[in-house]
């Protein structure tokens, strides 16, 4: 066997693996969703100042953080594999709407009149975000970038950390602040699975 060959089937077999050890790029976005809105339904009106904060910053610092990862990550992947574009038209739009929201939240109190209709407003630009990214382009995602899905996952994992690390304070913060239990273990959960995940595959490779 040549020399091209061999390096040819040594890159294929590296792909294959790193895409059965590593969560697909396409999952973990599902599980970002997931945990946003989860986060997202356990704010009341009802609830206290101190409850409701912590639940809106614990949803911006994720929406921030997984607005980035994708603008890095996954939307250059897309745009690579020659997609209509139609619905990454929209989506760097909306990311940033959503920021705009987050701003806005950020520079008010709890106790405001206009806290927790900025807040459904977040909401309501999320819930339409993730159902076009859920029935359009993650499936489009599936299908063009179908060998990619594992190491994209990878490159998504080890990307998070590196931004979520300095903003650990922040999220201890939110905890003690009133972050109801079940959300707290959820976080909690997916942050240890990741980096469980991440370093089994880095091992593995080495």
């Amino acid at each position: 066997m040549r020399t091209a060959d061999m390096t040819s089937d040594m890159r294929t077999n590296m792909r294959s693996l790193t895409n059965s050890l590593s969560p697909s790029i396409t999952n973990m976005i599902r599980m970002d969703h997931t945990s946003v809105l989860a986060t997202f339904h356990q704010y009341e009106i009802s609830s206290s100042p101190r409850t409701k904060k912590a639940l809106v910053d614990t949803a911006c610092m994720a929406l921030e953080i997984h607005a980035q990862l994708e603008e890095e990550i996954f939307y250059p992947a897309m745009r690579a594999a020659d997609t209509d574009g139609t619905v990454m038209e929209k989506s760097v739009p909306e990311h940033n709407e959503m920021r705009r929201l987050i701003t806005k939240l950020r520079g008010m109190e709890p106790t405001d009149a206009e806290y927790d209709q900025t807040f459904m407003e977040l909401m309501r630009d999320v819930l339409h975000h993730v159902a076009d990214e859920e029935t359009t382009l993650l499936p489009d995602a599936e299908r063009l970038l179908k060998d990619r899905l594992g190491e994209l996952g990878m490159e998504m994992t080890k990307r998070r950390m590196q931004i979520a690390a300095p903003r650990a304070g922040e999220f201890a913060s939110n905890t003690l602040r009133g972050l109801p239990t079940s959300t707290m273990l959820m976080a909690a959960g997916a942050v240890l699975a990741g980096t469980y995940l991440f370093r089994r595959s880095n091992s593995t490779h080495h």
